[in-house]
């Protein structure tokens, strides 16, 4: 597994169990350039989280804040760059009666909690909620993809029609009835 391309732990040993610890995490342009090559981005220009980490019930803690960010990713016809603006709510919560899933048939857990350990760490969830946040098939503006990828093959002929692959299967059958009884 490949190291984390952005980082910023926080010894829970550490943090203040009364009141919230203000966050903004703003990656240097070095950070932006490992984050954007990790998560497969043409440019990251812009990226910050800001929010909070507060004390909550039962020996946890709450990560709320909002991740903002400029991105660059090819178009998935064109190839050409795509600049997307992304604004997201983040929320996460750490607890120690949270434990990893374990075994052949597992629960899909709460997304929004955590096993609370002795770090952690908003940088990695900035990454992680990057990526999710990510368009999947970015596009430029008028790009489409064509309305018939067999179209340009329909033109050859009907053994290239891949509207209709089977257009031509009586035919054969009955050809094939015709020379049996002959």
């Amino acid at each position: 597994m490949s190291p984390a391309p952005y980082s910023h732990k926080l010894r829970v040993s550490q943090l203040n169990a009364r009141r919230p610890l203000a966050l903004e995490l703003a990656p240097d342009a070095e950070a932006r350039v490992r984050i954007a090559a990790h998560l497969g981005l043409l440019a990251l220009p812009q990226l910050r989280l800001t929010g909070t980490l507060s004390p909550a019930p039962n020996d946890s803690w709450l990560l709320e804040g909002r991740l903002t960010a400029q991105v660059e990713q090819g178009c998935v016809v064109t190839l050409a760059p795509v600049a997307t603006a992304i604004a997201e709510d983040v929320r996460r919560v750490y607890s120690p009666h949270a434990a990893d899933p374990e075994g052949d048939e597992i629960e899909m857990p709460d997304d929004e909690i955590e096993p609370l350990g002795p770090i952690i760490d908003p940088g990695e969830v900035l990454v992680e909620e990057l990526s999710l946040a990510l368009p999947l098939y970015p596009r430029t503006p008028g790009a489409a993809l064509p309305d018939d990828p067999g179209a340009d093959d329909a033109a050859e002929g009907e053994a290239g029609d891949t509207r209709r692959p089977f257009a031509g299967l009586a035919a054969l059958l009955r050809k094939d009835g015709e020379d049996n009884g002959n």
